[in-house]
C-alpha cells in the first residue's frame, strides 16, 4: 500500500451499520390540542455505525418508519462516507422522489441525518456544536404545554412550574377545542404566570375571520404570540391574520415543513412573523440549516419546534434563532431515554461541551419496555 492510499484509506469512513427501532410511549395524562387527541407518543431511533464509533438521531413520528429507513433508505447510506453528509441527504432525498418528499419520508430521512451528524462529530471527538461553529452558548426556553384536556387546576401548576422553577420567560397553551372556553383559560393561564409572556397555539383550528375574532379577545391578556390560528397550509389565510392581528401579537408557523421549498412559501407569502422548524421533520440538522440560512434571508425570525435535546446544538448555531420549544411531551420522554438530556437552568439550555457529537446515549434497557416490535 502506498502512503497516498493509506492516506486516503484513513480520510474516509464508510458507514458500515444501520439499525431503527420504534418505541410507543404513553402520555402521563390524555392530552389533546385544537385538531387532534393522542394517548401516546412514537419515537424511532436510528443508529450508525463508522469507524468504532455510533451516532444517534430520531424522530417522533410512526413505527412504519423502520421498514422505510431499512429498506429504502438503506441503501443511500450503507457504505457511505461519513465525511460526505450533504451528498448522503441528496441521495436520500432522490430515493423518496416516488414516494413523495414529506411527511413520513421526511422524520425518516431527518433521523437518519441527525446520527450521520451526530457521528461526525464523535469520529472527530468533538461537541456537534463546534463542528456546526456556534451563535452562542445556550438557548433560551418557552415551556409548551396546557393541552385542552387539562383542568384549569393541572394547566396552572404546569405553567407556573416552568415560570418559576425553570426560569422559563414565555410559556404556552393549547387552544381550539372548544373555543367558547379559550378567554376562561387564557386568563387563568395569565393569572398563573404573572408578567411572563403567554403564547396561544390553535394547530390550525379556525377560519381566518375565527381566529381574527379570538386573537381581539386574547389581546385582552397580554397573548403575544398565536400559532397556527388557521392551517398552515393556508398561506393566504395566515397572512391575513398576521396583517388584521393586534398590535404585538406575532402570528408563528412552520412546526410541519418538511421541505425548504415549505418554508420558502410561508415566508415568500409574508405569512409569519415567526418561522418554525423541527429538526427531527425538516430533513435533519442539514434541513435545519437550510430553513435557518433561509430565515436569515427574509430577515425572519427562528424558533425551534420540539425536541430540545436533538435540537440544541444546531440552535445554538444558526443565525436569528429566538427561542425552543420545551414540549412536555419530549422533555420528558427525552429525559426518561436519554442519558445527556439537557436540564433547563434560568430559562435556557445548552450543549454539554465535555460530551462529543449530540451528546445523547439512548438507554436501549429503559426503552425495551416501549419497543414496538
Amino acid at each position: 500500500m502506498t502512503d497516498r492510499t493509506a492516506t486516503r484509506d484513513a480520510a474516509q469512513a464508510p458507514v458500515n451499520g444501520l439499525r431503527a427501532s420504534a418505541y410507543r410511549i404513553p402520555t402521563d395524562a390524555p392530552e389533546a390540542d385544537g385538531t387532534f387527541v393522542w394517548k401516546a407518543t412514537t419515537l424511532v431511533v436510528v443508529e450508525v455505525d463508522a469507524a468504532g464509533q455510533t451516532g444517534i438521531g430520531y424522530t417522533y413520528s410512526d413505527k412504519s418508519l423502520v421498514t422505510l429507513i431499512h429498506d429504502t433508505l438503506g441503501e443511500c447510506v450503507l457504505h457511505s462516507d461519513v465525511w460526505d453528509i450533504r451528498a448522503v441527504w441528496q441521495r436520500m432525498q432522490r430515493q423518496v422522489r416516488n414516494l413523495g418528499r414529506s411527511g413520513l419520508a421526511a422524520t425518516a430521512i431527518s433521523a437518519m441525518d441527525c446520527a450521520l451528524w451526530d457521528l461526525k462529530a464523535k469520529l472527530l471527538g468533538v461537541p456537534l456544536v463546534r463542528l456546526l461553529g456556534a451563535a452562542r452558548e445556550s438557548v433560551p426556553l418557552y415551556g409548551s404545554g396546557g393541552f385542552t384536556t387539562y383542568s384549569d387546576k393541572q394547566m396552572r401548576e404546569q405553567l407556573a412550574g416552568w415560570v418559576e422553577r425553570d426560569g422559563c420567560r414565555w410559556v404556552k397553551i393549547k387552544i381550539g377545542t372548544e373555543p367558547q372556553k379559550d378567554p376562561g383559560r387564557v386568563e387563568a393561564a395569565r393569572a398563573a404566570i404573572g408578567d411572563a409572556g403567554l403564547f396561544v397555539d390553535a394547530n390550525g383550528a379556525f377560519t381566518p375571520q375565527q381566529a381574527l375574532h379570538w386573537a381581539q379577545r386574547f389581546a385582552e391578556q397580554r397573548v403575544e404570540w398565536f400559532e397556527e390560528p388557521v392551517s398552515s397550509d393556508d398561506t393566504a389565510g395566515l397572512r391575513f391574520v398576521r396583517e388584521h392581528a393586534p398590535a404585538g401579537m406575532e402570528i408563528a408557523a412552520g412546526e410541519y415543513g418538511y421541505t425548504l421549498d415549505d418554508f420558502r412559501h410561508l415566508l415568500a407569502a409574508q405569512s409569519v412573523d415567526v418561522l418554525q422548524a423541527d429538526v427531527s421533520r425538516c430533513g435533519g440538522i442539514t434541513g435545519f440549516m437550510q430553513a435557518a440560512d433561509l430565515c436569515d434571508a427574509f430577515h425572519v425570525p427562528l424558533s425551534a419546534h420540539c425536541a430540545p435535546a436533538l435540537h440544541v446544538h444546531v440552535a445554538c448555531a444558526v443565525p436569528r434563532l429566538r427561542h425552543q420549544e420545551w414540549f412536555h411531551d419530549h422533555v420528558r420522554i427525552e429525559s426518561m431515554l436519554f442519558d445527556g438530556a439537557p436540564r433547563a437552568i434560568d430559562g435556557a439550555i445548552a450543549p454539554d461541551l465535555t460530551r462529543p457529537g449530540c451528546g445523547l446515549e439512548f438507554k436501549s434497557r429503559d426503552a425495551a419496555a416501549y419497543q414496538i416490535e
